[in-house]
């Protein structure tokens, strides 16, 4: 089982969107069986909120089912039970820094970090732009993706 942690600052925009957008991808290849997906946050202060309206809206037109969740924060036990923690931005590398502080397995990188160009995803609770930031998740979702099947 390949486990899979993405983190961003709330868990109800990007980490979670980037969650369903790859459980669908891995569902599609058949290969669902093989993976345990999930998103959390490093602050507080969406914790038990619901994903938010914009992201549920970017999925909805992107055909990507989703379920009704519950934003939690990351914790230091997650460290041993997830294989990749995957931050959307630089801040959430440095907040994470406190929840976790050695990352001696260097599982925590962000998501673009897979990508030919290696960068944060803007955050679309600040933007407003979701479609820029579903863009960038699907990139790196693809590229991960790709990074995990040719290192099986």
């Amino acid at each position: 089982m390949i486990n899979i942690m993405f983190v961003c600052h709330g868990n109800i925009c990007r980490s979670t969107m980037a969650e369903f957008v790859l459980k669908d991808m891995v569902k599609k290849k058949n290969l669902d069986n093989k993976f345990n997906i999930a998103s959390s946050a490093t602050s507080r202060e969406e914790i038990g909120n619901d994903t938010h309206y914009g992201t549920k809206q970017k999925l909805r037109e992107m055909n990507i089912p989703f379920t009704p969740r519950k934003a939690v924060q990351i914790t230091k036990a997650d460290y041993d039970k997830y294989d990749y923690i995957l931050c959307m931005d630089k801040n959430n590398i440095r907040n994470i820094s406190r929840i976790i502080p050695n990352d001696k397995d260097s599982k925590i990188k962000l998501l673009l970090d897979f990508s030919q160009n290696p960068r944060s995803i803007a955050d679309p609770w600040y933007t407003g732009n979701f479609d820029e930031t579903y863009d960038d998740i699907l990139e790196g979702c693809e590229c991960l993706l790709k990074h995990i099947e040719e290192n099986l």
